[in-house]
């Protein structure tokens, strides 16, 4: 990949971030997707590459744009890419006015790709110093201590974020038997899966269950980071064992880092929408907003925090509705 790809994308989700924006508080989140989703598809046919949707919002009779298996880039002799795309991560979260909305991308050479399928992932995630000291089969209070002895904590000052559901309870039982805090999240597992990697958020592990697409591109973003990432699919129903089967991956097999995304190039792209422990959201001031947003590539493991001032009327009237 062009190492030119990593500022072509945040001009992407920065796009998305701007429109969605808009829509923050006003309870109406298909709407909200929908503008940060036109938002995206737009810049991304001004990028010079060949590209290949390949997590993204449905099949393309599901959904009107960014669908999978969609071309786009502006040109067909560039660099071939595979993209995993969340246009609003957190659209539940925008239409409340809650914090931590994301619009977020992943890229890497053609092929790199897991093409996870839409259905549930156990995940664990851990930021640079505890990367390879857990697993996701030991259970939760050894993969707390071991995150504190690497991190040079008692696991006491251990902070676990997970979502906020009852199908973590157990999970949550454990943590605090173990001693260890915990930091709730209501949507957007990507943003927990990253915060790991930044001391400033606070968190140090990440545990749960969540989306397979978001589990890939949390992946690609702790893979740039210098981070580990473990999934594993767990199928609902017997349509969704078979798809695991078509994909050529048994039910409990555990997805380590490089199967989520192979090869050592891989880029991560994220602004954000409303205000999180890592970027702050979208700010409006009259004619003109500001953004925040990170990207970071793995081959050289750069990790960019961007700040943009954008003249809404020199922006084209998508970015606005």
């Amino acid at each position: 990949m062009k190492r030119s790809l990593s500022m072509e994308v945040v001009r992407v989700t920065e796009a998305a971030a701007i429109a969605s924006a808009r829509w923050m508080g006003r309870g109406l989140k298909m709407e909200a997707d929908d503008a940060a989703t036109t938002a995206m598809r737009q810049v991304f046919d001004s990028i010079p590459m060949d590209a290949t949707v390949v997590i993204g919002e449905g099949e393309m009779d599901e959904a009107p744009m960014l669908y999978i298996g969609e071309k786009l880039g502006s040109d067909k002799n560039g660099p071939q890419v595979d993209i995993a795309v969340d246009p609003l991560e957190g659209t539940n979260i925008v239409a409340a006015g809650s914090g931590n909305a994301l619009t977020v991308l992943a890229i890497a050479d053609r092929g790199n790709l897991l093409h996870a399928p839409d259905m549930y992932m156990e995940k664990i995630a851990v930021g640079p110093e505890a990367a390879g000291k857990v697993d996701i089969d030991a259970s939760v209070t050894e993969n707390l201590q071991a995150v504190a002895k690497a991190k040079n904590k008692n696991v006491e000052d251990v902070v676990a974020t997970l979502l906020k559901r009852e199908r973590h309870q157990a999970i949550v039982d454990e943590i605090r038997a173990a001693g260890a805090r915990i930091k709730f999240i209501n949507d957007g597992d990507v943003a927990a899966a990253i915060n790991t990697a930044f001391d400033e958020t606070g968190v140090d592990i990440m545990f749960g269950t969540g989306g397979a697409p978001e589990g890939v591109i949390a992946a690609v973003a702790l893979k740039c980071l210098g981070g580990d990432f473990q999934g594993r699919l767990v199928p609902s129903n017997d349509e969704e064992i078979a798809r695991c089967e078509k994909m050529g991956i048994a039910v409990n097999t555990v997805l380590q880092l490089d199967d989520l995304v192979k090869g050592d190039d891989a880029i991560f792209a994220a602004t954000g929408v409303t205000d999180g422990e890592l970027l702050k959201g979208v700010q409006f001031k009259g004619g003109h907003c500001t953004t925040e947003s990170v990207v970071m590539r793995a081959k050289s493991g750069t990790v960019r925090f961007v700040e943009g001032r954008h003249r809404l009327d020199k922006k084209p009237d998508l970015y606005l509705h």
